[in-house]
């Protein structure tokens, strides 16, 4: 078993967050009608791709009828939609649909995790789960050598990465690194750091985001990997 198979071990077991445990189990056991057939995973859930990835994207959480219910990050769900569409199209992604963790979905160059890892309430955790489930993000980028390129999907995804980058001593001016969609960072000589709305339907419904906006984001990580082989 390799070492990110054991923070994947670690992060399915853990039990730091009482409250979205609970909300996830009660989640699992209620769900919803048009998921009733389902068995959901109702636990934390572990990162998905390619360990040897230069590409790493940094979500906000599951949701509860997404990666709550099929056990795998943006499965499931209309954010899920929109975005393995776009890795697709940049080539991250085997094809463009993600329902299940027995798919065949398979990411290329792309390792895709969260800042938190329970679906939580209202799609809104608390400060202090996001400290909780930190050390997760950190163990896992201290294992994805070859990240070139990361991109924070939403603030939370966005904010997530910069504080972990920081707590490893990547940088040390937190300030100058705001959100935005499609703000760009050189962090060091070797890492670029991306910012994304998130593909929620908050987002994608209003038009605020656009397939344009989205695929332009990934266009971009993949001129600067392409650019760092060179």
């Amino acid at each position: 078993m390799t070492e990110l198979e054991q923070i994947h071990q670690h992060i399915v077991r853990c039990r730091r967050c009482p409250r979205l445990i609970q909300w996830c189990r009660d989640i699992a056991r209620k769900k919803t009608k048009r998921f009733v057939e389902w068995d959901y995973w109702g636990r934390p859930i572990p990162g998905f791709g390619d360990p040897k990835a230069r590409l790493l994207l940094v979500g906000l959480a599951p949701a509860a009828h997404g990666g709550n219910r099929t056990g795998r990050m943006f499965t499931g769900d209309r954010s899920g939609d929109w975005l393995y569409r776009a890795l697709h199209k940049a080539g991250f992604a085997n094809q463009p649909t993600s329902v299940s963790r027995d798919d065949g979905m398979k990411l290329r160059d792309c390792y895709i995790t969260a800042s938190c890892r329970c679906a939580p309430p209202l799609n809104k955790p608390l400060p202090e789960e996001l400290e909780n489930c930190r050390p997760f993000l950190l163990a896992e980028l201290r294992q994805l050598k070859r990240v070139r390129v990361i991109v924070g999907l939403g603030k939370t995804g966005f904010d997530s990465a910069v504080a972990s980058l920081y707590a490893l001593g990547r940088f040390h001016n937190v300030r100058k690194l705001r959100f935005g969609h499609g703000v760009e960072y050189n962090i060091d000589e070797s890492l670029t750091l991306l910012g994304s709305f998130h593909p929620s339907q908050q987002n994608t419904f209003t038009g605020r985001l656009t397939e344009p906006m989205f695929d332009s984001v990934f266009a971009r990580a993949r001129a600067l990997l392409r650019r760092e082989s060179e």
